[in-house]
């Protein structure tokens, strides 16, 4: 048999070469929920969580959100990455209950929503309650010092126009804090806010009061530092700005830099989670 001469294989090797390189070239970039999705970044959600919320349903509840809301998709994935890693951290899922995922232009944030703040101080071990709610131009409402004496309203009658809102918090040993914002005080952080235009601030004005005012009581009382730091992040993730604690470190010290390989790597093919059947109930 007639052997092909060593120019013609150079040149099909070449076309070979070639060939790869632009099949290379035009397959399609690694998505968001395929990075979710990798075995790489459950092993980061993995370190991050704690024991009690698995990697796979912090995965599932994560495309999910990112299903719900198109433009996170436009967001830069650093920024994703570094949300999903802070709520992992926190222990807080996107369910747009606890905690959201709000575009910001390019930029991915996090919002905590006050019933993530109340998990988060709950889990420091003297908070024995923690109730926070609207004062309406109808409602019966008297406090003195900052302290809540009386709040009642009917059920059976409109409430009408918010005015204030407040939160007061019970220890162990029966003691309390108290704090009361008016509606133009919250009015004046939501403006402060990168996402006070859009998401919760618009849809959930009442529920994002409520947040504003239990984050001001958190202020006001002991913490453990983990616990207030978590809390400081989801300031910064919101205001960019940082609150004063303690120089606590946490114990996940993941940084988003470590995760850029899997921004470069071939999405994984049959993930459970890449099959956006909806988060846990």
């Amino acid at each position: 048999m007639e052997s092909k001469p060593a120019s013609s294989t150079r040149r099909t090797t070449n076309q070979n070469n070639n060939m790869k390189q632009e099949l290379a070239q035009s397959a399609p970039p690694q998505t968001l929920k395929g990075i979710i999705g990798s075995e790489a970044m459950q092993k980061q959600f993995a370190a991050a969580l704690p024991k009690h919320l698995s990697p796979e349903r912090f995965g599932r509840v994560a495309i999910t959100a990112l299903t719900r809301t198109p433009k996170l998709l436009e967001c830069t994935k650093e920024s994703v990455f570094k949300c999903l890693l802070d709520l992992s951290a926190m222990g807080l899922e996107p369910d747009g209950r606890r905690a959201h995922l709000i575009p910001y232009g390019k930029v991915c944030t996090v919002i905590v929503d006050y019933k993530g703040i109340v998990e988060l101080m709950r889990r420091s071990g003297d908070v024995v309650t923690i109730h926070a709610d609207i004062v309406c131009e109808n409602d019966e409402f008297a406090h003195n010092m900052g302290e809540i004496s009386r709040h009642t309203f009917d059920l059976r009658e409109p409430r009408g126009e918010m005015y204030a809102v407040y939160c007061q918090v019970t220890f162990k040993d029966g003691s309390k804090q108290s704090a009361i914002m008016t509606k133009g005080e919250i009015q004046a952080i939501q403006k402060r806010s990168r996402s006070g235009g859009s998401g919760p601030w618009v849809t959930d004005f009442n529920e994002m009061a409520k947040k504003t005012v239990v984050r001001r009581v958190s202020k006001m009382i002991t913490l453990s530092p983990e616990i207030a730091q978590h809390i400081e992040t989801a300031d910064r993730s919101e205001f960019g700005e940082m609150r004063q604690v303690s120089d606590h470190k946490p114990k996940i010290e993941t940084t988003v830099s470590s995760l850029q390989h899997l921004i470069d790597e071939e999405p994984e093919e049959g993930s459970d989670l890449l099959k956006e059947g909806g988060e846990d109930e």
